[in-house]
């Protein structure tokens, strides 16, 4: 197990080793608030002239981000808008920055797994900075609205909505900053988000006698205020919905044959390979679809090689979509990928659009 498995399992299961790194943690909050002063109050970009959305956490690790952004861009395709997405690109390592993504001729070791997964949806620029990512790409395409992926802490990049994104799982950890806790930034940063989609659900109707967790019927998140941890959700309660993501299909790497999952017939033994920031959510989906799960892990962003999808057994193995993106010249015809569908509640998106149309009058 590697030191930052192990640290961030400590940070999950509050073990108090880890209070011997609070002063570190001050330091880290003091140096945040230094660059958000600096880039917001003291040097700050002129807004851009489309509508930008930031779509990001204040934890470390997944939070179901890149689903959620493939959702978000169908969505205001269908209400008739241009969306385009700028990126980091974790994981990437470019010559020369910014860069539009390109299916065809872009590589993940490149650009980063992420953008080039979001870039089969619509045009996707990466750069580590994201305002001069966002000024490439509305000179490259015809995009009307900008959606961020992650940069809720770039602070150089002006935005008219925040979306923060919380994995209603393991929540908080325990509530530190960095290196001491998760947290990116302290959990009263939530108070200033427009919208919180909280992350807590299983699969739904494709597993048998399934039953889709923290749902009412209005779509509300049903957490009670704090319940991820005391007090932080209280100031934010009436912004905060539920996100669910649910399981599409399996897709064969090789041949691209699409299967649903209640028609699978190879077995419920599987070896499941993952290198994304929560694994253990992949493993649970799988588990609750009905799969004996071996659960191999790598971490995230890792650039697959092949080697990671053999075994000594004909099991078949199951990787995440943006694990496959990594993948498409292995030949392994026993090596499925699970893609997966993000169902944000009716309410956040109605809020969401209405939010829009009123910067695009």
């Amino acid at each position: 197990m590697s030191f930052s498995t192990s640290l961030e399992r400590a940070w999950n299961r509050r073990i108090s080793w880890t209070l011997i790194l609070v002063p570190f943690s001050w330091l880290f909050r003091l140096v945040v608030n230094i660059r958000r002063y600096y880039h917001q109050q003291l040097v700050p970009n002129s807004s851009l002239k489309i509508p930008v959305i930031v779509v990001g956490n204040i934890t470390v690790g997944g939070t179901g981000k890149t689903p959620l952004l493939l959702a978000l861009v169908a969505h205001f395709k269908q209400q008739g808008y241009r969306p385009g997405v700028i990126s980091r690109g974790y994981g990437g390592n470019a010559s020369e920055y910014p860069i539009l993504v390109t299916t065809t001729e872009s590589a993940a070791d490149e650009v980063g797994d992420e953008p080039l997964l979001l870039a089969s949806a619509c045009p996707v620029v990466v750069d580590p900075d994201r305002y001069r990512a966002a000024l490439s790409l509305m000179e490259q395409t015809n995009c009307d609205l900008i959606l961020s992926d992650d940069g809720l802490q770039h602070y150089r990049l002006p935005r008219d909505i925040e979306i923060v994104v919380v994995d209603g799982g393991r929540g908080f950890g325990n509530g530190h900053c960095l290196p001491a806790g998760p947290l990116r930034e302290p959990v009263s940063r939530l108070t200033q988000a427009d919208f919180i989609l909280i992350n807590r659900t299983l699969p739904s109707s494709t597993v048998p006698n399934g039953t889709v967790h923290n749902s009412n019927d209005s779509g509300r998140s049903n957490l009670e205020p704090g319940s991820l941890n005391p007090g932080y959700l209280d100031d934010c309660i009436e912004n905060h919905f539920q996100l669910k993501i649910e399981p599409a299909q399996f897709r064969h790497l090789v041949s691209g044959q699409q299967l649903q999952p209640q028609d699978w017939a190879d077995g419920r033994q599987i070896h499941a390979v993952a290198g994304i920031g929560n694994p253990q959510r992949f493993s649970t989906t799988l588990e609750q679809l009905g799969f004996e799960v071996q659960l191999h892990t790598w971490p995230d962003h890792h650039d697959f090689q092949g080697d990671e999808l053999l075994f000594d057994d004909n099991l078949p193995v199951i990787i995440t979509a943006k694990d496959a993106v990594k993948c498409h010249g292995i030949a392994n015809d026993k090596v499925w990928v699970l893609d997966v569908v993000a169902v944000p509640d009716t309410d956040f998106l109605n809020k969401l659009t209405d939010a829009v149309g009123r910067l695009t009058k």
